[in-house]
């Protein structure tokens, strides 16, 4: 890792933030110092992560740098965390208050198909933030006018889908074609990848799964790369129409980024259960 220690004002720390998130693609984070210990407050440590990872600024020692680093790499480890207020503690063993900003690396979503399923898809992709990207071979489809949302919309040859789009650790392909062949074209590109795509999902009945795995199997793809795909795609609400399909996909795409069951929450949190088990009836 390397370091650049001298110190880091307001203006610089904002800009290396958003830089590095938005263009390189690529996680950056920023404690800064609070509380009423006037010789640090407002000191700043920021860190980039990039081709190489980084330390900006100082919280003012060496010592009380690591410290605040192994903090930025809890919060940046936990898929749920928040920015906000911590606590650091000194060497002396006294506690510092400090606010934890946190720029995570943009995601990005392809949807390979510009059909009827794939116009909500792309909507709800870029309402939960994430570039959206959407392919297909068929110009008429392809459009801007049916796509406003998304980042781009590309002419893709589906034979070599993936020719124009850069694929990374932060790509979430979505193979929603009109046909089989199509899709089964996209998924073996997509499973021989390197490097490999955080999520793939295609959608299909169970029967058009079960064919395509065994497809699969007998083209020589290993059998655990078939762990790596979600099909069918989304999670089990009975979802019919595109929008609710849309749903269900989307829904499946946050369990991957924040973690979760994908249980109803009343059974998860048992409210009823938990706070009200001796609670008398009501008389009247």
């Amino acid at each position: 890792m390397s370091r650049l220690a001298s110190p880091l004002d307001a203006v610089d720390a904002s800009a290396l933030l958003v830089d590095t998130s938005e263009a390189g693609g690529h996680a950056a984070q920023l404690v800064v110092v609070g509380g009423t210990d006037a010789s640090l407050l407002g000191r700043r440590l920021a860190r980039t992560r990039t081709d190489e990872d980084t330390l900006h600024g100082t919280l003012g020692s060496e010592a009380l740098d690591a410290r605040g680093a192994r903090l930025l790499d809890e919060v940046l480890d936990d898929p749920r965390a928040r920015e906000g207020l911590r606590t650091l503690r000194r060497p002396d063993g006294t506690e510092l208050e400090v606010y934890v900003e946190l720029r995570r690396a943009v995601q990005e979503l392809i949807v390979v198909g510009a059909g009827h399923i794939a116009q909500p898809l792309a909507r709800l992709g870029a309402l939960l933030g994430f570039r959206v990207t959407v392919l297909d071979d068929r110009p008429a489809f392809a459009t801007r006018e049916r796509f406003p949302e998304a980042e781009r919309v590309l002419s893709a040859d589906f034979d070599d889908p993936f020719r124009d789009v850069a694929i990374h650790g932060r790509t979430h392909l979505l193979l929603v074609t009109r046909g089989h062949k199509y899709d089964y074209a996209c998924l073996v590109r997509a499973l021989r990848l390197d490097p490999a795509p955080a999520y793939i999902g295609m959608i299909g009945s169970r029967r058009r799964v079960r064919a395509t795995f065994e497809q699969l199997l007998r083209d020589g793809i290993e059998r655990e790369a078939l762990g790596r795909i979600h099909a069918p795609v989304g999670l089990d609400v009975g979802a019919e129409t595109p929008e609710e399909i849309a749903v269900a996909v989307a829904a499946e795409l946050v369990l991957v980024r924040r973690g979760g069951s994908g249980r109803p929450l009343r059974d998860v949190e048992r409210v009823a259960e938990r706070f009200f088990q001796d609670a008398e009836p009501d008389a009247t």
